[in-house]
């Protein structure tokens, strides 16, 4: 990977990353409650930054095929049980 595409992810990382910081509600009210739709969209980056991270920074943007779909498979089970964990 070039030394530009390390920096472009990085850069969107971050980006991310505060952007799921900004969307917390604590920063707006002294009230904590529960939000579904903002749980979700964190869950949402948080798989984006995930992927992004395993397929730039662990290679695997360049590894067979079977391994890219496992990877996909395993984050979208992980996540999927993580919210359903997060709703019950």
């Amino acid at each position: 990977m070039t030394e530009k595409a390390v920096t472009q992810t990085w850069l969107l990382l971050v980006v991310i990353t505060v952007g799921s910081w900004w969307l917390a509600p604590a920063q707006y009210s002294d009230t904590l409650r529960a939000s579904v739709p903002i749980t979700a969209l964190v869950l949402v980056l948080t798989l984006i930054k995930s992927r992004l991270i395993i397929r730039q920074f662990m290679e695997v943007r360049t590894a067979p095929k079977w391994l890219k779909l496992a990877t996909d498979g395993w984050l979208m089970v992980l996540f999927g049980a993580i919210f359903a964990i997060y709703l019950m």
